[in-house]
């Protein structure tokens, strides 16, 4: 176990590095700058803002600086937030998109599993048909029209939740509710497909065949091994949750990282840009890495040598 840890965390920090540099050239291949004449009309002014940031060094010494700023946990300094460092944006951020992101997971993967099992064992019933035509508009209908009709009939018709922010407990129905829909869909589906293929395997027949009870052979023998490719797909699932959606952050009025990647990328914020990006990375890799841990759990059979 110790050794595959070991050699998962060096592949982990390999993909970063690769992440960082493949990132740091596509930026800078962007033509332009932050401060182009468009934006700072005197140009003696837009020199003067190179050289504090450091933009009119070579790009190879661009890139060593920022490694070596990386590696001491230093992202640097945003260009279009005055005077805080990417650190603190992120920092500011990050809670908003982390708290919507856990609630959501938690009703995605608790809710999933529960819908996809029932769809299994009543398959083709009034419940399976139920649950299945909403996952297919759960799965189809674009975020922001689920956003902008949540609003429109809890909030404005109904007056259930608050119509902007999350500085109340109901501002984060909305947010959860959408931003978990497709997922949620897509675990209820998997769910059931991987569920029922399972319960066709000689296993399951022989365990009921020896009087074992159905509660037992379909939670401990077919749903254990049914989830194992649910759980492949809830690591990065989550990674994606917590790191905010730019559309539900805007429709609902969320100060998210989200919504924080997209502005960076308008304005050029190369270190905010960076930053995001490393962080998302960060996230995804971590998920990554505990879902294949987890596997060894769910399923003993699996060798991780």
């Amino acid at each position: 176990m110790l050794k595959y840890v070991l050699k998962r965390i060096i592949s982990a920090l390999v993909t970063i590095f690769f992440i960082i540099t493949i990132t740091f050239f596509l930026m800078k291949a962007i033509p332009g700058n932050p401060f182009a004449a468009e934006k700072m009309p005197n140009p003696e002014i837009e020199a003067a803002m190179m050289a504090k940031y450091g933009l009119d060094q070579p790009l190879w010494k661009q890139y060593i600086i920022y490694l070596g700023n990386f590696l001491r946990g230093d992202f640097g300094v945003s260009y279009t937030k005055a005077g805080l460092t990417v650190n603190k944006v992120i920092a500011d951020g990050f809670p908003f998109s982390l708290t919507i992101g856990i609630y959501a997971s938690l009703v995605v993967v608790f809710a999933g599993i529960l819908f996809g099992s029932v769809c299994a064992l009543r398959q083709n019933k009034l419940i399976d048909r139920f649950f299945m035509v909403l996952s297919t508009l759960g799965s189809t209908i674009p975020s922001f029209v689920l956003a902008t009709g949540f609003l429109f009939l809890f909030s404005k018709t109904l007056g259930l939740v608050p119509a902007f922010g999350v500085d109340e407990v109901a501002g984060y129905i909305g947010p959860v509710l959408v931003i978990g829909a497709f997922p949620l869909s897509f675990i209820t589906r998997l769910t059931r497909t991987s569920l029922v293929e399972v319960q066709q395997q000689d296993y399951i027949r022989t365990a009921r065949s020896k009087g074992i009870s159905e509660f037992k052979v379909i939670y401990k023998h077919a749903l254990r091994n049914a989830l194992l490719p649910v759980v492949t797909y809830i690591g990065p699932m989550v990674a994606s949750i917590v790191t905010g959606s730019f559309v539900i952050e805007t429709v609902f009025g969320i100060p998210g990282v989200g919504q924080l990647f997209t502005d960076s990328i308008v304005n050029r914020d190369y270190p905010l840009i960076m930053g995001i990006t490393v962080f998302f990375a960060v996230l995804l890799v971590l998920a990554v890495l505990i879902v294949d841990l987890v596997y060894v759990l769910i399923d003993p059979r699996i060798k991780l040598d």
